[in-house]
């Protein structure tokens, strides 16, 4: 069942940007066709507010697959910012365009961005119809809680960012679970934006195999050792939390 909410209700915070030195022009005109390799064919919805390493963190994994495609999209072709407002990256085909995905990724974003999305029934029908045909439809942060819009969760297992639990769990018809991700049937949610990239190698070695993943993340020298142990929501203090959630919110446009 989908629900409509306001920003207001939605939830108190979502994932913060990453730091990556990452811009895109805006494309004018029609944009190029993209080939679709003999591997998977991976799309990730971009929407407006997004936060920045939750489609892109995913695609730099995704995009080492043998043979794999992997293609931005958006409801219209063109740059799409985050929320931000300080980057963006430009989405090759509009939804319009695509009808079948192997892999869909759907990210998570800031409050203004998050309640776009689901309250945007043109992308909620989208993902709907994409998810029908989907070897694996992924979701980073908050996108859980578009997918559960959309009535993919229903039912369901699933985890989201942590300032948002309560309110997924609350709100929809779904199980959460505090972990980095959690698989249900053909659907993996993962947590808030850094875990996109546990959850892409995950789905990597579910596509191809475990030595293959573990090539990509060589690959990638992904082999995190934050300077501080701060990461993890259950450990962190109350008065923590209420910074985090400060700082997200004076980020955001």
């Amino acid at each position: 069942m989908r629900h409509s909410t306001t920003r207001r209700n939605v939830l108190r915070g979502t994932a913060a940007t990453a730091a990556l030195a990452v811009t895109a022009a805006a494309t004018t005109g029609a944009a190029h066709a993209v080939p679709q390799g003999a591997g998977p064919n991976i799309g990730i919805l971009l929407y407006d507010g997004y936060s920045l390493l939750d489609p892109t963190g995913p695609a730099e994994v995704l995009s080492r697959l043998p043979d794999a495609t992997v293609t931005m999209i958006a409801e219209k072709r063109g740059a799409v910012r985050t929320d931000t407002g300080d980057v963006a990256v430009v989405a090759e085909r509009s939804i319009a365009e695509v009808d079948r995905l192997d892999v869909l990724v759907v990210p998570g974003a800031g409050d203004r961005g998050t309640v776009g999305a689901m309250n945007n029934e043109a992308l909620l029908r989208w993902i709907r119809q994409i998810h029908r045909h989907t070897q694996w439809t992924t979701s980073v942060c908050t996108g859980s809680i578009v997918l559960a819009a959309a009535g993919l969760l229903d039912g369901r297992q699933a985890t989201t960012y942590w300032a948002s639990a309560e309110y997924l769990r609350s709100t929809f018809d779904v199980t959460y679970l505090p972990q980095r991700y959690v698989r249900s049937g053909k659907i993996i949610t993962a947590a808030g934006v850094s875990a996109g990239l546990d959850m892409a190698l995950y789905l990597a070695s579910l596509i191809a195999d475990d030595d293959t993943a573990k090539a990509i993340q060589l690959a990638v020298e992904y082999d995190p050792q934050p300077p501080f142990d701060s990461g993890n929501a259950a450990d962190a203090s109350p008065q923590l939390k209420e910074r985090a959630l400060q700082l997200l919110a004076a980020s955001q446009v």
